[in-house]
């Protein structure tokens, strides 16, 4: 079955262009385009998406907002961001909001398909050593946690969830961690999958944000000592 993808960006002719290159593709299809996030939500009440790809500056509803309320929703579709530059602090607030990863408007078309399969899957961050630099440059604006992590259900990992926890914070796919670890991609897919299940987080993305967030991760993407 193809991916449904809805696409939502004010510019008329960046819609046109990422509609050209989705439609190409035998396991996609665009089926929604939206002007704004307004328009977003309300085209989900009447059509089935899995993927959004989802700009941040619109008017009317923006769309960090729009994530947010999307990303709330019953059997909500991935939201991937869509920013002009790489370190914009609004696509940190995508992922806050619930996004499962952003993605540079001018993106390769190759690297663009690739990350809405990703994000489709569940698999795999999008550009994580682009995410580990955004939370890197954005990390001052977090509060302040201490020392322990503050999340109440972090005690509930065991001592190799939490360390694959620190490697996918540090911007590390699963093949990376598998080589760290010793381990098969296998083991450390499904050590991701006990992780968002324990922490109750929606994809990897998340993790990085959490362990930022908690101190377990500090700019850098060191552990906490």
């Amino acid at each position: 079955m193809a991916i449904r993808v809805m696409l939502v960006d004010d510019q008329v002719l960046l819609r046109t262009g990422f509609r050209m290159v989705l439609a190409a593709q035998p396991d996609m299809e665009v089926v929604a385009e939206a002007g704004d996030g307004a328009e977003a939500i309300e085209n989900l009440r009447s059509t089935a998406v899995d993927v959004v790809l989802m700009d941040v500056r619109m008017p009317r509803l923006d769309g960090v907002e729009a994530t947010r309320r999307i990303c709330g929703l019953p059997d909500a579709p991935k939201v991937l961001i869509l920013t002009t530059f790489d370190l914009d602090e609004y696509a940190f607030s995508g992922l806050k909001a619930g996004a499962s990863g952003f993605m540079l408007k001018d993106v390769p078309p190759g690297e663009l398909l690739a990350a809405i399969r990703s994000v489709h899957s569940g698999d795999a961050v999008v550009a994580p050593s682009t995410t580990r630099r955004l939370l890197d440059r954005f990390s001052p604006l977090l509060p302040s946690s201490g020392n322990e992590p503050q999340h109440k259900d972090i005690g509930k990992l065991t001592e190799r969830e939490r360390e694959v926890m620190l490697l996918v914070a540090q911007g590390m796919s699963n093949g990376e961690i598998a080589a760290r670890l010793v381990l098969s991609e296998a083991t450390v897919k499904t050590h991701v999958g006990r992780i968002l299940t324990k922490l109750s987080l929606r994809d990897r993305v998340q993790v990085v944000v959490l362990a930022y967030e908690t101190g377990l991760v500090r700019a850098g993407g060191a552990g906490a000592g």
